[in-house]
């Protein structure tokens, strides 16, 4: 079992900045092989915005909506995972979901992950 905690959402300006962490905890927690950010904004579906390999190479997978604006990375000990999110737009509004999975981050569907935090909310104001 792994419980995912995220904290950092808000109520921001557009063009403002927010940071989103993600801390994994237990008996699985080590053992995870990905990590990675969706996102659901009300009346649509829940969609990948950023992943991440905990494995050797760190590999990176972004939305073609958030590249070059948001950036996902690891601490340098543990899982913990944070997605900062920078140049925001009232577009970027919507729940935030950490997800994690037991594998390589190869997928961008959300079925493929099988570990979900509570959500985040985050709010780009105009």
């Amino acid at each position: 079992q792994v419980q995912l905690v995220e904290s950092g959402g808000g109520l921001v300006q557009a063009g403002e900045s927010l940071r989103l962490s993600c801390a994994p905890s237990g008996r699985m927690s080590n053992n995870l092989g990905a990590m990675a950010w969706f996102r659901q904004a009300p009346g649509k579906e829940r969609e990948f915005v950023a992943g991440i390999n905990l494995w050797r190479d760190s590999t990176r997978r972004y939305a073609d909506s958030v590249r070059g604006r948001f950036t996902i990375s690891r601490a340098t000990t543990g899982n913990t995972v944070y997605l900062q999110m920078d140049s925001l737009k009232p577009d970027d509004t919507a729940t935030y979901y950490c997800a994690a999975r037991r594998w390589r981050m190869d997928t961008t569907s959300a079925t493929d992950f099988g570990s979900w935090g509570q959500g985040t909310q985050v709010t780009v104001s105009s």
